[in-house]
């Protein structure tokens, strides 16, 4: 499906390079398990990319930027829209590539500034970014000074869209591949920061999902939890009877409390709650670049601190803890 070469090259020097065996086995696995129409579509779109050269890469502001001498001309700024809207939706952002802003459903941005002034320095670090979309936070990692940064993601649509900037920052060592947490070998130990940002409740287990993140953390290492929670005591979780903000796949939703006892339990140490942030609707919202349903379509409209189910609005919060 993808050439994962590149990966592979750039983890020669890195810890990473003793998985390289139960890597491409978990690569071939998890890529043979599901095929999508429109692949094809994808990949030619990322192949009409025009060849311009960089001349500036911001990768540590609101929108992931980059620029070339040469002002685009209007006919060239339309044919790099036509080709980036193939990938539509752009969930997770924004970016701004050679003077096309694309304004993503999320404001990722609004996130990772709450998040980022209160973790350990990534300057020099090995990063794990598991369920990374685009890719966008794992540039911003990158931005950050992290030395490595691995995003896991299965879906193949973001992948191309994290691929649309790395066709133009071919030599950054932000890498994406199409694994989720537990396709990765076991008891890896590598990873100095490993984030897990909007997945805790998509997992039918959460106690193994984060087993698994402790697993790919070196000792002394820093997990990011970033994930919905509900106001309450440590004996406090939500099991949807049915969808949760209109979506099937939700699981549990702890209170901070519970969520910070499931932590102690597997071991985790200096367990703090960075953030805590009810979504607005300026923060998760359709544009012309995510043209679906989004927050304003999941809330009971008479009461947006309900979704239309009648459960508690989204409410996420962000915890950090140390192997």
């Amino acid at each position: 499906m993808f050439d994962h070469s590149d990966f592979f090259k750039g983890i020669e020097k890195n810890a990473l390079n003793q998985f390289i065996p139960e890597l491409k086995t978990a690569l071939k696995a998890r890529e043979s398990v599901r095929t999508f129409g429109d692949l094809e579509d994808w990949l030619t779109a990322l192949n009409a990319l025009p060849d311009w050269p960089v001349t500036e890469a911001s990768l540590d502001t609101q929108a992931i930027t980059l620029n070339t001498d040469k002002p685009l001309t209007h006919e060239e700024i339309t044919e790099l829209r036509d080709t980036l809207m193939t990938l539509h939706p752009w969930r997770k952002g924004p970016f701004s590539l050679f003077g096309l802003d694309i304004e993503t459903e999320w404001r990722s941005d609004w996130k990772w500034n709450r998040i980022a002034p209160n973790i350990s320095s990534l300057e020099g670090k090995t990063v794990l970014d598991v369920g990374c979309g685009s890719g966008y936070h794992a540039w911003r990692m990158r931005g950050l000074g992290a030395q490595l940064v691995l995003g896991i993601e299965p879906m193949p649509k973001y992948i191309c869209q994290y691929k649309v900037l790395k066709h133009y920052l071919p030599e950054e060592p932000v890498f994406v591949l199409p694994l989720c947490a537990e396709d990765m070998p076991k008891n890896m130990q590598c990873f100095d920061t490993v984030f897990s940002m909007g997945v805790l409740y998509h997992r039918k287990s959460p106690i193994d999902h984060l087993e698994e993140l402790k697993a790919l953390l070196k000792p002394g290492g820093e997990l990011v939890l970033e994930t919905l929670v509900i106001e309450g005591d440590e004996q406090q979780v939500l099991l949807p009877e049915g969808r949760y903000a209109k979506m099937r796949n939700v699981w549990f939703i702890p209170s901070v409390s519970q969520l910070t006892l499931w932590l102690k339990k597997l071991g985790f140490k200096q367990i703090e709650c960075i953030d805590i942030n009810q979504t607005s609707l300026e923060e998760q919202r359709t544009t012309d670049w995510m043209t679906f349903q989004s927050l304003v379509d999941f809330l009971a409209p008479e009461n947006p601190d309900l979704t239309i189910e009648g459960y508690p609005a989204p409410l996420r919060a962000t915890l950090k803890a140390v192997r």
